[in-house]
């Protein structure tokens, strides 16, 4: 993969190393998590999606669950520059809230990273059980469950923030990288 600006390695942010995630692999974690969330109880009210990386999760363990209603919360809390990967916090600001407690409800997200944003969400909605596909050290603690754990320097690319693209074979390249 060839790193463009503010890239992980650029040294202006925390992460060290990074991963892309396939659509298969999302897909994968996405139905072991329904089969976890399935066997911690077999009815959800519904599903709250956390915008935008929730949306995908809650939408693979909908159907997984038959769990036909899903509302949002819709927080911001990284800001891309220059088009670049949105790798730098910035301040934490609500576009949209859902009222009550979150009881019988699941809370979804990709990914709980430093727990900054978690956090907000989770004194929001205190009852709700929350589950991301991926956490880290930092932000692990807050939510309920989670499919894997990566290391808190790694920067996650998902599916929906890369582009595939031909790739001459090394060979008609001279070799080179």
């Amino acid at each position: 993969m060839t790193r463009d600006p503010g890239s992980p390695s650029d040294g202006g942010t925390p992460y060290k190393d990074e991963i892309v995630i396939s659509w298969p692999e999302l897909h994968r974690d996405a139905r072991y998590l329904s089969h976890v969330l399935h066997e911690l109880r077999s009815e959800w009210k519904g599903i709250i999606a956390i915008t935008r990386g929730g949306l995908v999760p809650a939408a693979l363990v909908a159907r997984e669950l038959d769990i036909r209603l899903i509302d949002t919360v819709c927080v911001v809390s990284y800001g891309g520059e220059d088009g670049g990967a949105e790798q730098k916090q910035g301040q934490l600001r609500w576009l949209k809230k859902v009222e009550g407690d979150g009881e019988g409800w699941l809370l979804i997200d990709d990914l709980v990273d430093t727990g900054r944003t978690a956090k907000a969400v989770r004194e929001t909605l205190p009852k709700a059980h929350f589950a991301t596909l991926y956490a880290k050290p930092l932000g692990r603690p807050i939510v309920d469950t989670f499919v894997k754990e990566f290391k808190q320097e790694k920067w996650i690319y998902f599916p929906w923030d890369i582009d595939y693209q031909f790739v001459s074979p090394i060979k008609s390249r001279g070799g080179g990288r």
